[in-house]
């Protein structure tokens, strides 16, 4: 369905009242609800009757029957709308930003890719200032301390051992923004830089990795946290070397990523780690490069060229041609198809799309569910589950009809 995005208006001092939507809260879905909104904030969710005092000074935004859910938080992302955050250029990021709001992402995490430490310093700086000024919710280091055997979309030279030291500068060239490192902890200085990152509160995630199931589980044990993408870029399960799946799935400390596009992952093997995982321990991510929101074509991906055919990323030469490289999802797509096609309920997938990364993150109390006093960050869904409406901070980015 094609979205519309109008010019912003400005803000109105009185209330806003979404009214005669179903409205998800974390305890349940509230039928024919009225969600009030005053300045950036939720000031009230109730059900139609028990709102029929308030009247005068509110907007009222007719939304019947239509969903409203909270907006979608990624943790992973690396590209929109033709831009990349790997460009180091403000503009640029914007781009990206811009793009996933549109399609209902008012919370994300930027990712890097595998590049020489300082080109990676460089877009660590421009990437913190964007954090700094509410922009991003942070910065993620995927690569370059991976392994070359499960490098995917990332460029083989420029790997590197997780040397404590240069991770180190990494965090430190995130000025207090790094989020998130994705590391393969069987390489020499694994377990080390899983430790420090836990120490320095950034979170340690196992991905892009060869690892046994008795290394990962040293992982976790040192403070490991997230499972990068689980499934992709690593062994696959064996009933006789079960792997680092295994050891992600069944320990109740690890959050596992998971990409829902139809490209990276069978719809059975969605639904299997939601079920081994359970809905507290998934979070959806779209792991976009920059054709998200976008045509077929040529793309870049850091210091790489992808072609995009079909919605399908795939590196388009070099020694990882033919990988796929990273995707063009938007988590609206992620949400409809949870939700159509893999049989999950409207919790599970709010859970896995927003609640549990804005845990993870560290922001949910501020974001992830639709809560009086919260940021009025929030998504609006018709019967088909397409958007129609996104609201960041009391503002409209995509208008719903009515609004």
């Amino acid at each position: 369905m094609a979205q519309q995005q109008s010019a912003q208006r400005p803000s109105d001092p009185r209330r806003t009242v979404l009214a005669g939507a179903r409205i998800a809260r974390p305890s349940g879905v509230v039928e024919t609800g009225r969600l009030t909104i005053e300045g950036s904030r939720i000031a009230a969710i109730r059900s139609r009757d028990a709102d029929l005092e308030e009247g005068g000074s509110e907007s009222v935004v007719d939304l019947s029957g239509h969903l409203i859910v909270p907006g979608f938080v990624d943790m992973h992302v690396h590209g929109g709308g033709g831009g990349s955050f790997s460009s180091a250029d403000p503009d640029e990021c914007m781009t990206v930003v811009d793009t996933h709001r549109r399609h209902g992402t008012t919370s994300m995490v930027a990712s890097t890719v595998t590049g020489e430490l300082a080109d990676l310093a460089r877009q660590a700086a421009v990437l913190a200032e964007l954090v700094q000024q509410g922009e991003l919710a942070g910065i993620h280091f995927e690569g370059p301390f991976i392994s070359p055997d499960r490098c995917g979309a990332h460029q083989p030279g420029l790997l590197r051992d997780p040397d404590p030291s240069d991770v180190r500068k990494l965090i430190d060239a995130a000025h207090g923004t790094a989020a998130m490192m994705t590391l393969a902890p069987e390489l020499p200085g694994g377990l080390e830089s899983v430790r420090l990152l836990a120490d320095a509160g950034v979170i340690a995630a196992v991905g892009h990795t060869d690892s046994s199931y008795d290394a990962t589980r040293q992982a976790i044990e040192a403070g490991a946290t997230v499972a990068t993408h689980l499934f992709n870029a690593m062994p696959a399960l064996g009933h006789r070397a079960p792997g680092p799946v295994a050891a992600l799935l069944e320990d109740e400390r690890i959050t596992v990523e998971l990409i829902n596009d139809g490209t990276h992952l069978h719809p059975s093997i969605l639904q299997l780690a939601v079920r081994e995982a359970g809905a507290e321990r998934v979070a959806f991510i779209t792991d976009a490069m920059g054709a998200a929101g976008m045509n077929d074509g040529m793309y870049p991906l850091g210091p790489m060229r992808v072609e995009v055919k079909d919605g399908v990323a795939r590196i388009s030469d070099g020694p990882t041609a033919g990988s796929i490289a990273g995707s063009t999802l938007t988590l609206d797509r992620a949400f409809r198809r949870a939700v159509t096609v893999d049989g999950l309920t409207i919790d599970q997938t709010i859970r896995a799309l927003s609640a549990n990364p804005a845990r993870l993150l560290g922001i949910d109390d501020r974001v992830g569910s639709l809560q009086t006093g919260k940021d009025a960050d929030l998504v609006v869904l018709d019967p088909a589950y397409d958007l129609v409406g996104v609201m960041r901070r009391g503002e409209w980015l995509v208008r719903p009809p009515g609004a």
